[in-house]
């Protein structure tokens, strides 16, 4: 449990003007969406804004800041300054700090926090976010929470700063459900394992004796569907509570089962069910059981992915002879393909903003991960490579988690890849990866 209070703002220097942002004017986010402090990606030449994370004060304040800076950093919006540059090491709290000399290190925006702890030993959090041009507070929170909850609280705290600066909901209390490879290529045991969202708190939720494939997080709640295949069995479709353990199998199909995706409101899933040589799509209620047919061919329909407003599913399929995007209702249909470039289409994934369709691209020797908008225009390729694949969004719909074998290697890394293509990290994790998935805010979360 985490509480949070606003903190009264200090007293403002004269300047009236905004925090100074990137060039440009907005993010690709509806106007009345927009806060006030806006940052523009889709156009001209992308500077990350100068950002000052002062080491927070109390037993582990330290620790809280550092969660901070290194989210800021690879979010690729902002560029922390290093602390050797800080021209003040230690800035009181409850003071203004001195903004020109904050000026005079090439700071546009000043973080400062402390952290203490209350009688009955929970932490006490805070935080300030500075305008340096402007000489006033943007924004400042205070969390209470148990102590275990500090490296969460940095996220919590990094939330604050991105959305109050781009205008974008955050992402970094979030959590992601990954495929961890370990083990010879042609004997690999794949389980699941679960970790914030910067590659911290890595825990497993299969023991790896039941090869696990495709994981995909519920949007409203800690549950993530999954195929598994026992040793001399078919594939079958699982839900897992991640909170309680909690599993079961849904559906109750003699053939193969997989690619399962959740419904916007968490209580239905669709999935594909082979039968003989085609695969086609359905919907299971998973309260109720209730079986719904989606698609009727002789092709191969597979990988569907609802539109955040439930009505729509967009899936991948091979019924014009080679992969490629279609789009349905929700109750099935015959489909509109979407996709039209060289080469084939896969894996597709809708924005939780509903404004892209995400996808793996295979042409020219390679894989990319590109997006389009729903109807199919605007097609761009975000990152091309080797091989890429299994695209997954994160909440805010800003940025896009996928894998990659480079080739040459034993198996595949995590990367996160932003929706301009100017922005690609790197996930950590512990060993080779496969199938990310990325949780709903934890915040959010019921």
């Amino acid at each position: 449990m985490i509480d949070r209070n606003p903190l009264p703002l200090l007293p403002a220097a004269p300047s009236r003007r905004r925090l100074l942002a990137l060039a440009g004017a907005s993010l690709l986010v509806p106007a009345a969406a927009r806060a006030e402090l806006v940052i523009d990606l889709r156009g001209g030449t992308f500077q990350p804004l100068p950002i000052a994370i002062a080491d927070f004060g109390g037993e582990g304040g330290v620790l809280v800041s550092g969660v901070i800076g290194n989210n800021l950093r690879r979010c690729g919006y902002f560029a922390p300054i290093d602390k050797a540059r800080h021209p003040d090491k230690n800035p009181p709290f409850d003071a203004v700090p001195d903004f020109n000399s904050w000026k005079a290190a090439g700071v546009q925006a000043l973080v400062t926090g402390r952290v203490s702890r209350d009688g009955s030993g929970r932490i006490k959090a805070e935080f300030r976010l500075w305008d340096v041009t402007t000489g006033t507070q943007t924004d400042g929170q205070q969390y209470f929470t148990d102590p275990n909850n500090a490296r969460r609280v940095g996220h919590i705290i990094s939330d604050a700063i991105y959305t109050k600066i781009t205008g974008v909901g955050g992402f970094f209390d979030t959590r992601v459900v990954f495929v961890d490879e370990s083990g010879p290529k042609e004997n690999r045991r794949k389980r699941l394992a679960i970790m914030d969202q910067d590659g911290a708190n890595v825990r497993y939720l299969t023991d790896g004796s039941i090869s696990v494939v495709t994981p995909r997080y519920s949007p409203v709640s800690q549950e993530v569907t999954y195929m598994s295949q026992r040793l001399g069995e078919q594939p079958r479709v699982h839900v897992l509570n991640i909170e309680t353990g909690q599993r079961q199998i849904v559906g109750n199909f003699p053939d193969m089962t997989s690619s399962p995706r959740f419904a916007p409101n968490g209580a239905r899933i669709a999935l594909s069910l082979q039968q003989g040589g085609n695969a086609n799509l359905y919907a299971i209620d998973i309260g109720s059981r209730t079986t719904m047919r989606l698609t009727s061919t002789g092709a191969i329909d597979t990988s569907p992915s609802y539109s955040p407003d439930g009505t729509q599913i967009v899936f991948e399929s091979d019924r014009g002879g080679s992969q490629q995007l279609y789009l349905m209702g929700a109750g099935g249909g015959e489909g509109k393909r979407l996709s039209f470039g060289q080469g084939s289409y896969s894996q597709p994934s809708w924005s939780p903003r509903g404004d892209l369709i995400a996808f793996t691209k295979r042409g020219g020797g390679g894989f990319a991960i590109g997006v389009m908008r729903p109807d199919g225009s605007g097609e761009r390729l975000l990152t091309e490579g080797f091989h890429n694949e299994a695209p997954n969004w994160a909440p805010n719909g800003q940025y896009i988690m996928f894998f990659r074998d480079p080739g040459g290697q034993s198996g595949g890394k995590l990367y996160m890849v932003d929706i301009t293509g100017r922005v690609e990290v790197p996930v950590p994790t512990p060993a080779f990866a496969s199938d990310p998935t990325w949780s709903p805010l934890l915040t959010a979360a019921r």
